[in-house]
């Protein structure tokens, strides 16, 4: 059994920003990957995607770095434009192409300590797949996807339809405040956190850009700084990255908030470049240690 699958279709990203135009793989099944593997953890983790046999090149790629991975057939492959500004904290999104949803047959034999599902569209994975999964493992999920419609080419924001339903499977939830907002109607993000554990998220990752992010479990808040980066290169991947520590940390049995320290360390280094996270855990604990930014429960 592997301590963490993530589930996941792999993009094509087409990235714009102030400095540059670029063309890669990504998703949060690739930035979770990739990440992950940097850490040295390759041998307890798999990854569960859909390409099209276009992009298959991209999954054997990731095979030869020696991360595990299944591939499912899919008709296409999304295609993801994201656009920057000068504040890396937003962006504008196009879809160009989307891929098969996820379902129940091609995860039912999956076995790990955690799944992490990095859902990009609303329609990504069914809702047998969370309840299955859910009884065996600890289920994580990205709540961005849910909030997301395409019509034509463009996405718009929505709510997430079953939420209700849904959320009460969920052990771990990872939303921004907006996508807290959004979940719950609630402006102010501490309630709209108390809000979603009491619909049955155990433990809510509450990230909050430059300002870093909060947790709540157990009944209680605790606020993990933002390490500031030396250099803003690149952002998309982020979050993908912030989780990807939390539950790399967890994993090794490592507290709320000496997890969400480490996820945000990690999310530091990866906004420093293009790509996914190609640092290690020790450059993360030095940026922990030298920063004198601390975790506070409040």
């Amino acid at each position: 059994m592997n301590n963490i699958c993530c589930i996941g279709h792999i993009t094509l990203d087409k990235i714009i920003t102030p400095k540059q135009t670029s063309y890669m793989p990504g998703g949060t099944a690739y930035y979770f990957s990739y990440g992950i593997n940097n850490l040295n953890d390759s041998q307890n983790y798999r990854l569960v995607t859909a390409l099209a046999p276009s992009e298959y090149p991209y999954a054997e790629e990731m095979k030869k770095k020696g991360i595990n991975i299944k591939i499912i057939p899919s008709r296409r492959t999304v295609y993801f434009e994201n656009s920057y500004g000068a504040d890396q904290n937003n962006r504008t999104q196009r879809v160009l192409a989307k891929a098969d949803p996820f379902t129940l047959k091609d995860v039912e034999d999956e076995n790990a300590r955690f799944f992490h599902l990095g859902s990009l569209l609303a329609d990504d994975f069914a809702p047998e797949v969370i309840k299955h999964l859910s009884k065996k493992g600890i289920l994580s999920v990205d709540a961005q996807g849910y909030l997301r419609e395409v019509k034509g080419d463009k996405v718009f924001p929505v709510d997430w339809e079953n939420k209700r339903e849904l959320l009460q499977y969920v052990h771990i939830l990872k939303v921004n405040e907006h996508e807290a907002e959004v979940l719950t109607g609630l402006k102010d993000y501490r309630e709209a956190a108390i809000q979603l554990h009491q619909w049955g998220v155990k433990e809510v990752l509450l990230t909050l850009g430059s300002l870093g992010s909060l947790i709540y479990a157990e009944q209680k808040f605790y606020r993990i700084p933002a390490y500031p980066p030396a250099e803003i290169i690149d952002a998309t991947g982020c979050g993908d990255t912030y989780v990807m520590g939390y539950l790399y940390m967890r994993d090794k049995g490592a507290s709320y908030d000496e997890a969400g320290c480490f996820a945000a360390a990690l999310s530091t280094l990866k906004i420093e470049k293009s790509g996914p996270f190609s640092g290690t855990e020790e450059q993360a604990l030095k940026i922990i240690r030298e920063s004198h930014l601390h975790a506070e429960e409040i």
